[in-house]
């Protein structure tokens, strides 16, 4: 019967009038408030209708109350133009075709207003009773598109009703779809359906072909019938008023059949679909297979949904995130976490080896359960494959989603073991899952997954290891934990792959130096110089800044004769450059530290390279360390480090 329909696409019959036998109410019913409201209220006085009347208007009188609607409307006063229309109509006189439809349109432009648009509803209502050609189709849509502001369903089925019944026939283009808009967000594309085959029984008894619904239309017809009345009747009379009008269905007319044949159980019909959409040359089946499975999963059928999804693998067909989620509420309703697994396990076996990783069963599932809040049972699934003997064969799609619900909720520790498995296993992941890992593991402070996932990544030859290094560096340094910056810089620094530079150690050095571990510092600095990375202003003015705060002044002088041969102004390039910050810093140790020979020599070196510095600084810092010093007292002890003091004190301008 379906393929005989479907393929008469030019054949006609009458339908019958029966169809549709809309009641014959007159002006004022459609006033009823409960057409704009679900809870229906007596009917206002100002809406109620003006008595009857057999008063007759003169030529004069007519032309008053017009000139005093058109004045009404050009102030906006909406009640002064009401009211005038309401006389006019008392006396069974209507304005001008251009005044009328201003009216309508004027009502109808305010849709935060009930009031106004009942009143737009019951001119537009009457015109089309009394007098319809009047009446513009624009002035119809501009009423039907302010009814949809309003959500308005109702009565803007009811003017759609009037239309017909006095046979007023606006174009379906004008109409249709936003009846279908306002129907579709109310809740209520049922109602559409009756409003559909009328116009189909117009369009073919009338010959009007501007009153057939179009393919959208026609689906949204099918769409009610198939998915909200579930009744084969209806969708196999909306499919026969298709062929009546020549509308050929496309994709998501076959997808409603199949979710109500599914829904039905008729397997058969089903077939004949899939046949059908052959014939009418769809290669793309995947809206057919999604209602499908919506259908299955509705009754209950896992075991069919399952043979849908292994079928539609022969076809390369991928399905949506919304579909996967209807699998997945299906299966773990029924608690049917081993279906789940072993329907996995199918698919991978049908899958190509070339498939994106996105595309694969398992990872729509095992993504849907993530996604739906179930990371538990996503995780069951994966150790129900396991435990049915597939460890080898789990594919990344299945681990994937799992390792980013743990990422999103800083579960690191599950997530490296995962990996771990993943790793063991012989499947090799991304570098963007690592990289993501390790910043979720270095944001939750679990830097023992972010090393064991550091080593997986260089285990797995992965080229790229700047990214999560620098997380991890920067991470530590964060969290002032520069023993492990240390350890963890010693372990990488003979690999290629990782960027290694002075600005690392110089890190891990002004950490240590920071939180008073000068020693650490110090083992810092010579593993530094040891492995051949040159330290330059930074790393000294880190080791003078805390050696100062420990009052180690002696390590200073150790440092200065360290590095005094390196500095030059002829070699600056290669070799560390005395600058303003650097003098200031040797200086102010040496001097409080009392090594004044040292402290002259750093004088020499900063006037050798045309370095101003600030002797004010260092009287200070003198008088604040060495005011009791006396000369006679250093002389008779030692008579170099006399020579020294004074050299400084003439140089600082201190009285000797």
């Amino acid at each position: 019967m379906l393929r005989k329909t479907l393929t008469s696409i030019q054949q006609r019959r009458h339908i019958s009038s029966s169809s549709f036998s809309p009641e014959s109410p007159s002006l004022y019913s459609f006033l009823k408030p409960s057409l704009f409201s679900h809870k229906p209220i007596t009917l206002t006085p100002s809406l109620s209708p003006p008595p009857p009347t057999s008063k007759t208007l003169t030529h004069d009188q007519k032309a008053s109350l017009e000139s005093t609607l058109h004045h009404s409307l050009a102030t906006h006063n909406t009640d002064e133009a009401w009211k005038a229309f309401r006389s006019l109509t008392a006396a069974s006189s209507l304005p001008e075709k251009p005044l009328l439809n201003s009216l309508i349109a004027h009502l109808s432009g305010e849709t935060t207003s009930p009031h106004r648009l009942k009143r737009a509803f019951a001119s537009a209502a009457y015109v089309i009773e009394k007098d319809p050609i009047l009446l513009d189709f624009e002035t119809v849509r501009t009423l039907l598109e302010s009814m949809k502001l309003a959500k308005a369903a109702s009565p803007a089925l009811a003017l759609v009703k009037c239309m017909f019944k006095n046979r007023f026939f606006v174009p379906f283009d004008l109409w249709g779809g936003l009846v279908i808009d306002i129907c579709r967000e109310n809740g209520s594309l049922v109602a559409f359906l009756k409003v559909f085959k009328e116009s189909c029984r117009i369009a073919i008894d009338e010959k009007l072909d501007y009153m057939k619904p179009g393919l959208a239309a026609c689906n949204a017809a099918l769409e009610a019938s198939c998915l909200h009345l579930e009744s084969l009747s209806d969708a196999e009379n909306v499919i026969e008023l298709m062929a009546l009008i020549g509308v050929k269905p496309d994709e998501c007319s076959f997808g409603f059949l199949a979710y109500l044949y599914a829904r039905k159980g008729l397997k058969e019909k089903i077939n004949e679909l899939e046949s059908l959409m052959d014939g009418f040359g769809f290669e793309n089946k995947r809206i057919l297979y999604s209602n499908m499975i919506s259908g299955y999963v509705k009754v209950g059928d896992l075991d069919c949904v399952s043979d849908v999804i292994l079928h539609s693998l022969k076809g390369d067909c991928s399905f949506s995130e919304e579909t996967y989620c209807e699998i997945v509420k299906g299966f773990i309703e029924s608690k049917s976490v081993k279906s789940l697994a072993t329907l996995i396990i199918k698919a991978q076996r049908l899958e190509s080896e070339s498939i994106d990783i996105a595309r694969s069963v398992g990872f729509g599932i095992i993504n849907a359960c993530v996604n739906l809040g179930f990371s538990d049972k996503a995780h069951n699934v994966l150790e129900e494959m396991i435990a049915q003997g597939e460890e080898g064969s789990v594919g990344l799609g299945v681990y994937l989603p799992i390792l980013k619900a743990y990422s999103k909720e800083y579960k690191t520790a599950e997530a490296t073991q995962l990996v771990t498995e993943i790793s063991s296993s012989g499947l090799q992941l991304d570098v963007e899952i690592y990289n993501a890992l390790i910043e979720a593991s270095m944001t939750n402070q679990d830097f023992v997954s972010a090393f064991t996932l550091f080593r997986d990544m260089r285990e797995t030859r992965t080229v790229d290891l700047k990214g999560s290094y620098l997380t991890i560096m920067t991470g530590l340094l964060e969290n002032q934990r520069p023993e492990l910056m240390a350890a963890f810089l010693d372990e990488v620094v003979e690999d290629p792959r990782v960027e290694v530079n002075s600005h690392d150690w110089n890190s891990i050095i002004h950490a240590f130096c920071k939180s008073g571990r000068l020693e650490d510092a110090r083992r810092t600095f010579r593993r530094m110089v040891f492995l051949r990375y040159e330290p330059n202003n930074q790393t000294y003015l880190s080791l003078i800044n805390g050696y100062v705060s420990g009052e180690k002044y002696f390590n200073v002088l150790l440092l200065w004769n360290e590095i005094k041969g390196k500095v030059s102004s002829a070699d600056a390039e290669k070799r560390s450059k005395l600058d303003h910050a650097l003098v200031d810093a040797f200086l102010y140790a040496l001097v409080k530290g009392g090594f004044f020979d040292a402290a002259m020599q750093v004088v020499e070196k900063s006037q050798e390279m045309k370095i101003f510095v600030d002797k004010w600084r260092y009287k200070q810092a003198f008088m604040e360390t060495h005011k009791k010093l006396r000369l006679p007292k250093l002389r008779k002890r030692n008579y170099k480090k006399m020579e020294s003091l004074v050299a400084f004190k003439n140089w600082a301008g201190l009285s000797t």
